[in-house]
């Protein structure tokens, strides 16, 4: 076991991170690199923090297969290793009517569930040949709560956190240890709108233990343990950044 110094340290560790533009992606590409690691962040728009950002940047669609092996062959190319793929990028479509729901549900499902399990399946093979690999998938608290107008949202997130499960299963044995980060209400562009209302802000902050929100950069430690040697005997779980909304009784 290493040193109680080195348990979080990812030092010539190579990390790919979806969804890495802005909010909870942008935050855990940070913390990475913070930790050591050499951090590749990608999304489909422009970095909205560029001068703060401590990590590499590339434009990027996770549901474009082909764009993403580019990527990570490029990655692997380049330092000769994949150790961690953070999948952070995600969308929400509420359905506005009826004719919607079809649409919005599929899309929605391509994104957080069909395109996660590609890039899972793209950077594993690069994974095995440095024997080291882990995968942390974002989630959220409607994978195992009900939230209403959104089931797409909801089936994704649902899948996401059984197909965590399912690929610890398959690749553990082989190094490759996979885990969830499960957020709660966090203060990011996705969830602007809850936020800006000053009653929906309050009935959500009230149902966690700390009555409050979270902030992106809150994920960052959880993100870094699920990398590190720290959570050398954590796979196939979940770990909840929720401020104690889903532990709450009364």
């Amino acid at each position: 076991m290493s040193a109680s110094s080195d348990l979080f340290r990812l030092d010539s560790r190579v990390a790919i991170v979806t969804g890495a533009s802005r909010g909870i992606g942008y935050a855990i590409a940070n913390g990475l690199a913070a930790a050591g690691a050499q951090v590749t962040g990608l999304g489909r728009s422009v970095l909205a923090k560029s001068e703060a950002s401590s990590f590499d940047y590339s434009i990027c669609d996770v549901t474009n297969a082909a764009s993403f092996k580019d990527l990570v062959e490029r990655v692997f190319s380049q330092f000769g290793r994949i150790d961690i793929l953070v999948n952070a990028a995600g969308i929400t479509l509420p359905p506005q009517t009826e004719e919607d729901q079809m649409a919005a549900f599929h899309q929605t499902l391509a994104c957080n569930l069909t395109a996660v399990f590609d890039c899972c399946l793209t950077a594993i093979p690069f994974m095995r040949r440095g024997g080291y690999g882990s995968i942390i998938n974002v989630t959220s608290i409607g994978a195992a709560l009900g939230f209403p107008g959104n089931p797409g949202y909801v089936a994704s997130k649902g899948g996401l956190a059984a197909l965590t499960r399912a690929l610890a299963l398959d690749h553990g044995t082989q190094g490759i240890r996979v885990n969830s980060l499960v957020p709660g209400y966090i203060r990011t562009a996705m969830t602007q709108a809850s936020h800006a209302d000053p009653e929906r802000r309050e009935a959500r902050a009230a149902r966690t233990m700390l009555a409050r929100w979270g902030e992106p950069e809150e994920l960052a430690g959880a993100a870094i343990f699920l990398a590190s040697p720290a959570s050398s005997y954590v796979t196939g779980s979940d770990l909840y950044i929720d401020g104690g909304w889903a532990a709450k009784g009364l």
